[in-house]
């Protein structure tokens, strides 16, 4: 029965916790995945502030210099389920240290790409690296931790994802400030390469083995069913800016007849005893997955897409710098790294609680902000909504690592890759759907119009990514509700028992 073996696997028994304990090198293996997933989520938004540079060094077209952005967002959205069950497969360290090597190498090229043309294919290699990397982090937590410890290993893992997709616009305004002039913008790529060869040479030391599971071969169909509904739905999205949504609108109901034909292949396999892309008990015996998927995706429709927002009113609107304009966010990230780590300790004790009382911050905070900006006078505006940001980063601390927590925390360890791919592959969808939508809400708003037009803009822009947050709140109250009933009803605590899942709801 799956919860059973989920129980078995996904916390582990005795021996397994014991060997785990035993480990010295756990942690420092750990801190090895971060710095390598935090160079991978930085390079989504880092690239964005030095658009302008590349295009002027490079002579692209606008179309052209977009695929610098939208290249690596797709290829990285594309591999991340197959990379994840390829991990599982035949060893997560080996995908890692093989993706990290190629992620290196593909920095490497990107800055020294010498046409538009050179620099958009490294871009969409380095995001094929990128999206190999990902999955393998959230499984390797899975593998190296148990219990208490696994939240708090996510809770780093949380504060990671928050902090890189908030700061990736300030560490490229300084890296733009230091490196002035022609051919700045190439160290944006250039910094990852000692950083990651540090990584994949401490990698190589401390990343424990995984055993391969022998004799499973790759679903290569579903490779191909959910590949092409995954690049159907993300490429009008991705081309947004470009007309992509009003020209190839129509890939939308392509990619929910892949979809659904994806969903029917999987099922066909499971019931035949195969091994399947992505086992459809993810979805129907594994408490949890499907809520905290659907949390993840419609949070990331909200959080990701404020940022470009919030940076098109501050560098457009005010008339800030790409390292201002970076800054006046940075009290998000602050709060969701500092709340991450502390909701790592706590997930444990409070469960889906947490991340109700997370996402309530969240609207909160942007809510707050939205109506600062719209309202409040010019210089005290900023203030103030660095404040109202303080406080929606702290909510989303609370946010992103526990549900991590708790939609992985009954997955066996066997299928972690390719869950935590499809986690992560929720998050890109959602992300490219807010990044798509908002600002073009900002332009639709702003008109022709002056300063007042952009407080406007930014105020009804902010505010509608605060709905899908409300979305996911409404989700986890329910979620919490009915384990508030399940162990009212006398079955063990969500977290500490993971057979909890058995319960009859």
């Amino acid at each position: 029965m799956m919860g059973a073996e989920a129980g078995r696997q996904g916390d582990g028994g005795a021996g397994a916790r014991k060997a785990d304990e035993l480990d010295p090198k756990r942690w420092s293996a750990l801190w090895v995945t971060l710095v390598a997933g935090f160079m991978s989520l930085l390079d989504v938004t880092i690239v964005a502030v030095a658009l302008p540079s590349m295009q002027r060094d490079l002579q692209a077209t606008a179309p052209a210099i977009q695929w610098v952005v939208s290249g690596y967002a797709l290829s990285f959205a594309l591999v991340l389920v197959t990379a994840g069950r390829v991990g599982d497969t035949i060893g997560r360290r080996r995908i890692f240290l093989i993706a990290l090597a190629g992620f290196v190498l593909c920095s490497a090229c990107a800055g020294a790409a010498p046409s538009i043309a050179l620099l958009v294919v490294a871009r969409v290699a380095q995001g094929v690296c990128a999206g190999c990397l990902a999955p393998q982090n959230s499984a390797l937590i899975q593998q190296m931790f148990r219990g208490a410890e696994r939240g708090r290993a996510f809770g780093l893992f949380g504060a990671t994802v928050g902090i890189s997709s908030a700061v990736g616009p300030v560490v490229g305004g300084l890296i733009l400030t230091f490196a002035d002039g022609p051919g700045g913008w190439r160290w944006i790529f250039y910094v990852n390469v000692p950083v990651g060869v540090v990584a994949l040479i401490l990698g190589l030391r401390l990343l424990p083995e995984t055993a391969p599971s022998g004799g499973q071969r790759l679903d290569l169909p579903g490779v191909a069913l959910l590949g092409a509904g995954v690049l159907s739905v993300m490429l009008p999205l991705v081309l947004a800016e470009s007309g992509g949504l009003r020209m190839l609108w129509w890939l939308f109901p392509v990619a929910a007849a892949f979809l659904v034909a994806f969903v029917h292949w999987e099922r066909r396999v499971a019931a035949r005893h195969g091994q399947p892309l992505l086992d459809p008990r993810l979805a129907t015996s594994t408490r949890g997955y499907v809520t905290g998927a659907a949390i993840a995706t419609l949070y990331f429709v909200g959080f990701s897409g404020v940022w470009l927002v919030f940076a098109l009113f501050f560098q457009d609107g005010l008339g800030y710098s790409p390292l201002e304009s970076g800054l006046a966010v940075t009290p998000f990230a602050i709060g969701s790294a500092v709340a991450a780590a502390v909701a790592g300790r706590l997930v444990e004790r409070l469960g889906r609680l947490l991340t109700v009382c997370g996402l309530a911050a969240v609207v909160v905070g942007l809510g707050g902000a939205a109506l600062i900006l719209r309202w409040a006078p010019g210089g005290t505006a900023v203030w103030l909504q660095a404040l109202a940001l303080l406080v929606g980063g702290i909510g989303s601390g609370c946010v992103i690592s526990p549900n991590v927590t708790m939609t992985l925390r009954d997955v066996p360890v066997r299928m972690a890759g390719a869950a935590g791919g499809a986690l992560q592959t929720g998050q890109r969808l959602g992300g490219a759907v807010g990044t798509a939508a908002l600002p073009g809400l900002f332009y639709m708003t702003l008109g022709d119009g002056g300063q007042g037009h952009y407080r406007s803009a930014v105020a009804l822009a902010v505010g509608c990514g605060v709905l899908p947050v409300l979305g996911a709140f409404a989700l986890a109250v329910r979620d919490w509700l009915r384990d508030h009933q399940r162990n009212g009803r006398g079955c063990p605590d969500e977290i500490a028992h993971s057979h909890a899942h058995a319960c009859q709801p």
